[in-house]
């Protein structure tokens, strides 16, 4: 009984959640929060992949009975130039944004199987322009 009261003397709490910083990028990754925690899983939306990158802030959730098992669940994001309502999904040098005017805007250069979506249209309108006639 003694043990047991003091037992719960000596175990520091910690929060569910904590913010921190990723040491070593990828999927798992390592994260600084007290600590450096490494083979940290990372968590996201079904059908949905990402990999932290290196000095990235995250969220970092706290599983298991006594939270021994933390996961990343998500980054801090940045919502500049987003109205209210809006959504985007970004990476380095592109971006894809769904609008509030019913938009879908693109950045960056889009591919469809390898080829480039301007060299694509490029060719349907030749093989059209060719077949009249």
């Amino acid at each position: 009984m003694w043990l047991a009261a003091q037992r719960g003397r000596w175990i520091k709490e910690e929060p569910a959640a904590e913010v921190g910083r990723v040491t070593l990028a990828g999927a798992p990754a390592g994260v600084r929060l007290e600590g450096e925690r490494r083979e940290v899983p990372v968590f996201a939306p079904g059908g949905y992949a990402w990999r932290p990158r290196l000095g990235q802030e995250v969220l970092v959730l706290k599983t298991g009975g006594e939270g021994e098992q933390p996961c990343i669940a998500g980054c801090r994001t940045d919502p500049e130039g987003l109205e209210d309502g809006e959504a985007a999904l970004s990476g380095t040098g592109c971006r894809v944004l769904l609008s509030n005017d019913g938009e879908i805007r693109l950045t960056g250069t889009v591919t469809v199987n390898g080829e480039t979506l301007e060299a694509m249209i490029g060719r349907i309108a030749a093989s059209m322009l060719g077949g009249i006639g």
